[in-house]
């Protein structure tokens, strides 16, 4: 049988990384295996259930480039893949009947007053908290008859086998045992009649085919319930794969100080998403050795379950931003707008930012304003709808600097505005020199009138320095790039001026001229 695995998320809130990573290793070892990788919705938990938040995990899936061969929106031969039409279809009421005919699961009326006692009584005696049978896991046949009459609702529990191991084999732990006897009897239908997580996914994985279950090592503790199922079904078990937990960089559990968890606010701020798939394929997961920067199609290649480890993977924003850069740096200045373009026409880009509260800001340094930054970002948008070639210039500028898409706004605002903000700190240090003003005069002289390359550029100030006896250019290039950008740092000079031109270098060296004292 060919590998088949599935990604199942309860749709009640946002895709975080943590989900991001199960779906992805889902989806590189059924490319890897030449298998399939499936979608379910398990929406059985009605109170919790949000059409929106099922809208999201589709939009952010759809964006990070994950296909799957069956789902709800594409069909699929084992369908319904939504779990709430599973039930309407009765596929779990066939089942559930089973498990009962073999004496495996029982109907419990106990009151949520009643099983409140439970647990007061068993907190005060120092007993293992839990529901372990009441009055009804032994009942008489006649007794549960009665209470039916009644109308009495009640739920249906599996009955856990006690004294007994149960043992799980995990494929990252190897070989784990439980304890029979400090296993609680599950909810298996709830009384309005939907399934439980436990019996409603086993049941599912069973008909659906699937072969190995990749999930959060959350999971562990509840693993022996689902094992107990399939048992208890007559059915062979799939491979259970626990994924390591996510930490941050610094150890410690994963929070949002940690970066964005939703995936969708880092496509926001200018990650790939070939990046990202790069950088979260790596949290937990090693090919065998020391590479990190791989295409989609060489993890693919490399990954396997091998390469999983037990260890805690760690969440490092700065290996991220590298790995970005990396990305944006290796592709061509031409991909790089399609790409600033494609993240400009996604509609989550512009709400993100509106509502942007910086909560990481720098000591000593302003919060991020993120209108301003959506400001910046789009005026480049525009800008290279109607100067494309100019826009491409700038960004190949850029290009070495950035470490994502939405760095380029700013980054090559001083490009494109006619008055670009200046620096006062800047114009206070270096304008304040006595060779400034010769060296400004010198520049829209010999710069000013007509288009040079980036060597001649280069002569034209180097002329400059040995003219006026400087042993370093540095004196002549920061008042420089001050007069012609309103900042100290930025991509080489020379380049920058061959971009400029000389109209956009006269102007600027004209306003120069005024902040002179």
């Amino acid at each position: 049988m060919s590998v088949r695995v599935r990604f199942a998320p309860s749709p009640t809130g946002l895709l975080h990384v943590g989900a991001l990573r199960t779906v992805l290793f889902d989806y590189l070892y059924a490319r890897h295996e030449g298998g399939q990788c499936l979608l379910r919705i398990e929406d059985t938990d009605r109170t919790r259930y949000n059409p929106e938040s099922e809208a999201e995990f589709v939009e952010t899936l759809r964006w990070v480039g994950i296909e799957f061969d069956e789902g709800p929106h594409i069909g699929g031969p084992k369908g319904p893949y939504r779990q709430s039409e599973r039930k309407e279809a009765g596929i779990y009421a066939e089942w559930i009947e089973v498990l009962q005919s073999r004496g495996h699961a029982y109907k419990a009326f106990d009151t949520s007053e009643e099983l409140d006692q439970m647990r007061e009584f068993q907190q005060i005696n120092k007993q293992q908290i839990g529901y372990f049978g009441g009055d009804w896991r032994d009942a008489d046949q006649s007794k549960v008859d009665a209470a039916i009459a009644e109308g009495k609702p009640y739920v249906i529990r599996m009955r856990v086998p006690r004294d007994r191991k149960i043992v799980v084999q995990d494929v990252i732990r190897g070989r784990i045992e439980f304890d029979s006897n400090i296993l609680p009897d599950p909810v298996l239908i709830k009384a309005d009649g939907m399934p439980t997580y436990h019996f409603a996914a086993m049941v599912d994985d069973h008909l659906m085919e699937i072969t190995h279950i990749l999930r959060g090592e959350e999971w562990i503790p509840t693993s022996p319930i689902h094992a107990l199922l399939f048992e208890m079904f007559g059915w062979e078990a799939p491979v259970f794969v626990h994924c390591p937990v996510i930490v941050g960089a610094d150890g410690k559990k994963l929070s949002k100080r940690h970066g964005a968890t939703r995936v969708l606010d880092y496509m926001s701020q200018g990650y790939l998403k070939s990046a990202l798939k790069n950088f979260i394929a790596l949290i937990g997961w090693s090919p065998g050795n020391d590479e990190e920067v791989m295409s989609e199609e060489e993890l693919i290649r490399l990954f396997s379950l091998e390469g999983l480890q037990p260890s805690p993977g760690r969440f490092d924003m700065e290996k991220l931003r590298w790995l970005n850069g990396v990305r944006i740096r290796s592709m061509s200045t031409e991909e790089v707008l399609g790409e600033i373009e494609g993240l400009y026409n996604e509609p989550y880009t512009k709400q993100f930012w509106d509502s942007f509260v910086d909560e990481d800001s720098v000591p000593n340094q302003p919060k991020k304003d993120g209108q301003k930054i959506w400001s910046q970002f789009e005026r480049l948008v525009l800008f290279a709808r109607e100067n494309r070639e100019y826009a491409l210039k700038c960004i190949k500028e850029e290009q070495e600097r950035v470490t994502n898409l939405i760095e380029f706004g700013e980054a090559c605002e001083f490009f494109i505005v006619e008055e670009p903000p200046m620096d006062q700190k800047a114009v206070d240090k270096w304008f304040s020199q006595e060779h400034v003003r010769p060296l400004l005069e010198h520049i829209k002289a010999t710069c000013g009138s007509s288009q040079l390359t980036v060597d001649e550029y280069r002569e034209k100030l180097v002329s400059f320095q040995e003219a006026q006896g400087f042993e370093k250019l540095g004196p002549i290039v920061h008042p420089t790039r001050v007069a012609l950008t309103g900042k100290t740092a930025g991509p080489g000079l020379f380049e920058l001026m061959a971009v400029l031109g000389p109209e956009k270098i006269s102007k600027r060296i004209d306003r120069a001229l005024t902040l002179v004292k």
